[in-house]
C-alpha cells in the first residue's frame, strides 16, 4: 500500500494493482479482480476455490462462504477506489456500521462472486456504500455499509 495516487479510474485492476491499494493479504485478500472503477461505482471479482481456509470448518462436507466473508469482501472492493482517493492515501478503512444485510443463497467452491459497491455519500473521512454480490447474475447478498478512514499508527 503506497502513499501515490494511482490512475485507476474507468481500469480493470488485476491483484497486483490491488495490493498497492489496499492492505489485505492472504489468507484475508478477498478480491482477486477490479472490472469496473470510477467515482461512485466499484464492480470486483472473488473466485472461490474449495482452497479458501474457510472451507475446512465451514462446513466440512458441505462448504459454504460465510455471510460475514462476503460482507468482508464487499467493503475491500469498495475499498480499493475509497482508498485511492488522494484524502485517503495511506489510510486504513474501518467499518463504522452494517445494515440491511440480507443473505439470499449460499456462496460455494466453483463461484464467482461479482460485487457491485456504489458510493451513497462520503463527507470527511467517512463513507457510506451499499453492495450488492451476485453468482450467474443472481444476487446472493446485499448490504450497506459505513466505514471510517484512519492513519495508522505505529
Amino acid at each position: 500500500m503506497g502513499k501515490e495516487e494511482l490512475d485507476i479510474k474507468g481500469k480493470a485492476l488485476d491483484i497486483n494493482m490491488i495490493q498497492k491499494i489496499i492492505p489485505h493479504r492472504y489468507p484475508f485478500l478477498l478480491v482477486d479482480r477490479i472490472i469496473e472503477c470510477t467515482d461512485k461505482r466499484v464492480i470486483g471479482i472473488k473466485n472461490v476455490t474449495i482452497n479458501e481456509p474457510f472451507f475446512q470448518g465451514h462446513f466440512p462436507g458441505k462448504p459454504i462462504m460465510p455471510g460475514v466473508l462476503i460482507i468482508e469482501a464487499m467493503a475491500q472492493v469498495g475499498g480499493v477506489g475509497a482508498l485511492n482517493i488522494k484524502d485517503n492515501l495511506g489510510k486504513l478503512a474501518y467499518f463504522m456500521s452494517i445494515k440491511e444485510a440480507k443473505f439470499r443463497k449460499p456462496v460455494v467452491p466453483g463461484d464467482q462472486l461479482v460485487m457491485e459497491i456504489d458510493i451513497i455519500k462520503t463527507k470527511l473521512s467517512i463513507m457510506q456504500a451499499r453492495g450488492v454480490a451476485k453468482v450467474n447474475g443472481e444476487v446472493v447478498a446485499e448490504a450497506e455499509f459505513m466505514f471510517a478512514f484512519v492513519t495508522p499508527t505505529e
